[in-house]
């Protein structure tokens, strides 16, 4: 199936947050929309970098994004960082993740991409329950969620932690399709943002999070039983 708008109907507005003087990554990010059939359907909401606490600066960024979808009445309002790069993008996947989401009796959070600490498998295939870790660079919140974390005010908890203090009946799709690029960052002063570009950066970590948070009983299965091998060669003498 080709990318098209229609595969993202689901979504009522769509942003994408992006500083005003990053014409570069407007530019890269634009380019990932097109290959994914979004670009007609995206607002970019041009925002100040904030002169002194570059945390503060993205959770009022998306604060007022959340803001704008709620006050234009959309029920489903997806939000977009302007470093989004897409892997692996697919338009049957992606419906059949948002028809079942349409099912579901609640829903807060769905996410094309995150971190996270644990993934159980749901009755759709190409969608996961998540117990969300961080990253808030493509997500939609359902309408109700979104009044919710618009009532927030700053108070000196980034916006990723924000969410996963809510984070109830939040959801994935599997496999996610939405990463943070290699791009030059404005949060250079965030020592984790620098460690998760020293170990890779994040595209890799997020791919190798979410085959673990997969895998998880059977990766601990493996390791306890060579655990218990070595221990048994060491009681026997083996060793």
């Amino acid at each position: 199936m080709e990318p098209s708008p229609d595969q993202w109907a689901f979504f009522d507005k769509i942003y994408c947050i992006s500083v005003d003087t990053r014409t570069d990554r407007r530019a890269e990010a634009k380019k990932q929309f097109t290959d994914v059939g979004l670009l007609p359907r995206v607002e970019f909401v041009l925002v100040k970098k904030h002169p002194d606490n570059q945390e503060k600066g993205i959770f009022q960024s998306h604060i007022h994004c959340l803001h704008k979808g709620v006050e234009a009445g959309a029920r489903h309002i997806l939000l977009f960082e302007d470093d989004i790069l897409f892997q692996g993008f697919n338009g049957q996947r992606l419906q059949a993740a948002t028809t079942f989401l349409h099912t579901l009796p609640a829903w807060n959070g769905f996410f094309l991409g995150a971190l996270t600490t644990r993934i159980t498998k749901t009755t759709e295939q190409s969608v996961v329950k998540i117990r969300y870790r961080c990253l808030a660079h493509a997500y939609a919140l359902n309408r109700p969620f979104a009044q919710r974390i618009i009532q927030e005010k700053w108070s000196g908890i980034p916006f990723d932690d924000l969410l996963r203090r809510h984070d109830k009946d939040f959801f994935a799709l599997s496999p996610m399709l939405a990463f943070q690029s290699h791009a030059s960052t404005d949060n250079q002063t965030i020592r984790i943002d620098r460690m998760r570009r020293f170990f890779g950066g994040l595209p890799f970590i997020q791919k190798m999070n979410e085959q673990f948070q997969r895998h998880k009983a059977l990766i601990v299965g493996l390791h306890l039983l060579l655990f218990a091998a070595l221990a048994l060669f060491i009681i026997k003498g083996y060793i």
